[in-house]
């Protein structure tokens, strides 16, 4: 905080501080620090206690975000054998009413915005827009309806985003704790509620985890500093029956092999903290961006401005770059589906999806 209000001072037009205190991000404080010079803080830990709470709400999923207070739903899921919309291109699902816009698609490590004639395969980890209402229908056709709802949660480590996880989950979870240092044990109990459990133990001691109930545990989450750590738990864990795992991962590098090795979500402090680094970075106006974990490709929400180029046609002919897809916007409030045939108005909000560095280019149509 005292370096930005130093480069304020020496002439920085923007500025954003990392901070580990949840007061400071009180919304009566944020004109206290823009006086100061501090345009913006971001807490990782606590973005990443959402990512945990809301991939752990919804077991069937890898990865879940909302636009504009859930108008408009980002949901990845990977296609196992029970979906139903393996092997047909995407033109023939659901006819021109269809429900939801699939806006990419993860193979292996490539990364795909699809066309019509693309088809989803087995093992694909598919990325679709839709609003909240079409949610137990992407849930139909992925083939997780047998996928059980999460009312018990197992945290392994007892870290800041440990603490933070505790308090955003629903109050009909059940949270238990395993932390094996004894003095941050007695700090726990000081800093979450009565009902989370702590558990003074190794969390690798498959034993403990059995007394402890894992086999009948719905979701089981690794957030200890160890990346190689984490990645083990969760496959331990996933060996013992549970349908959701989460780890928390900050070697990048490992990434890619935590998903080959299918261990769930994958929570990346660094991608979190970059995603809101980034949307300061650009020139328009932009309310989201985020940074998918396991696709190389980002999500933004740009909001139009009037005269812009993306207003001054219909989506098909804006010669939208490959690599490029709009996934949906938010007009009045409601979340709506795109078509080619859709014409954009300024004051909407608008979901694009980019692979790569794409996003540069995303932007100059929203200008």
């Amino acid at each position: 905080m005292t370096a930005c209000m130093l480069a304020t001072n020496l002439g920085a037009k923007k500025t954003v501080a990392r901070i580990d205190n949840n007061e400071y991000l009180q919304p009566d404080h944020k004109e206290f620090f823009a006086k100061l010079g501090v345009n913006s803080l971001i807490y990782p830990e606590m973005l990443a206690a959402k990512d945990i709470v809301d991939a752990v709400k919804m077991s069937w999923i890898r990865q879940w975000w909302e636009f504009c207070g859930g108008a408009l739903v980002l949901i990845g899921a990977k296609m196992r054998e029970t979906a139903e919309i393996l092997n047909v291109p995407l033109h023939e699902i659901g006819g021109k009413n269809i429900p939801f816009h699939v806006v990419a698609i993860k193979r292996g490590s490539e990364t795909i915005i699809p066309r019509g004639d693309d088809t989803i395969k087995l093992y694909d980890i598919v990325y679709f827009t839709t609003t909240k209402k079409y949610i137990p229908y992407i849930r139909k056709i992925a083939g997780k309806e047998n996928y059980a709802d999460v009312k018990t949660v197992i945290i392994m480590g007892g870290s800041r985003i440990a603490v933070k996880t505790t308090q955003f989950v629903p109050d009909y979870m059940e949270v238990k704790i395993i932390e094996s240092d004894i003095n941050r044990c007695n700090r726990l109990t000081e800093l979450v509620d009565d009902k989370v459990m702590i558990i003074n133990g190794d969390g690798r001691d498959l034993e403990l985890l059995e007394e402890e109930g894992l086999r009948n545990t719905d979701a089981f989450v690794a957030l200890t500093g160890n990346s190689e750590t984490n990645i083990l738990a969760c496959l331990a864990a996933k060996r013992m029956g549970v349908s959701k795992t989460v780890a928390e991962v900050e070697n990048i590098d490992y990434i890619g092999m935590a998903e080959s090795l299918d261990i769930g979500t994958v929570i990346n402090k660094k991608l979190i903290a970059a995603s809101h680094i980034y949307q300061m970075m650009l020139d328009a106006d932009v309310s989201n961006v985020k940074c998918l974990t396991f696709a190389d490709a980002d999500v933004a929400e740009f909001t139009v401005k009037e005269g812009s180029r993306i207003t001054k046609d219909s989506i098909k002919n804006m010669g939208l770059p490959k690599g490029i897809t709009i996934g949906g916007l938010i007009r009045n409030g409601n979340g709506i589906l795109v078509t080619g045939n859709t014409t954009i108005l300024p004051g909407d909000h608008v979901v694009v999806f980019c692979l790569g560095f794409m996003i540069k280019k995303a932007e100059k149509f929203f200008n």
